[in-house]
């Protein structure tokens, strides 16, 4: 088995793929007009999507208030302080910054809704065949 997609709930579905697209790189693939406004977005690779919606039956988590250990999209990037500061001009919010000792840099930031996410360059990746998605 391999991962196809992740869905979460979101307050704003079409506005949060759009920043997602333009500025995590990634692609827009299937996008509902009507409720509940689902979003399918596709990484780089084209191995791994992201489903979002906004599902009203169900109340949409505070990501805000959520620690970034509790749920966060993790990203690979080749230069996560220049990515950092790209994204914190696109209206990301810097949570934490960390340099580990085996040689990862290790970004976390919130999006405009709270999302947390992290940009991570690994000193020894973690995946087979690690590809950089983050738009650049």
């Amino acid at each position: 088995m391999k991962f196809e997609h992740v869905a979460f709930n979101v307050p704003e579905p079409a506005a949060m793929a759009a920043w997602y697209e333009i500025h995590l790189g990634l692609e827009i693939v299937r996008a509902l007009s009507q409720a509940p406004h689902t979003h399918f977005l596709r990484d780089s690779s084209g191995a791994m999507m992201l489903e979002i919606y906004q599902n009203p039956p169900d109340s949409v988590p505070e990501y805000c208030k959520m620690d970034p250990l509790l749920f966060h999209l993790a990203f690979v990037s080749e230069d996560p302080s220049k990515d950092k500061q790209r994204l914190l001009n696109a209206g990301a919010k810097l949570e934490e910054e960390l340099h580990l000792d085996d040689g990862s840099h290790i970004v976390m930031l919130r999006d405009p809704w709270g999302v947390c996410f992290q940009l991570c360059k690994r000193g020894v990746p973690l995946l087979a065949d690690q590809h950089q998605d983050v738009a650049g």
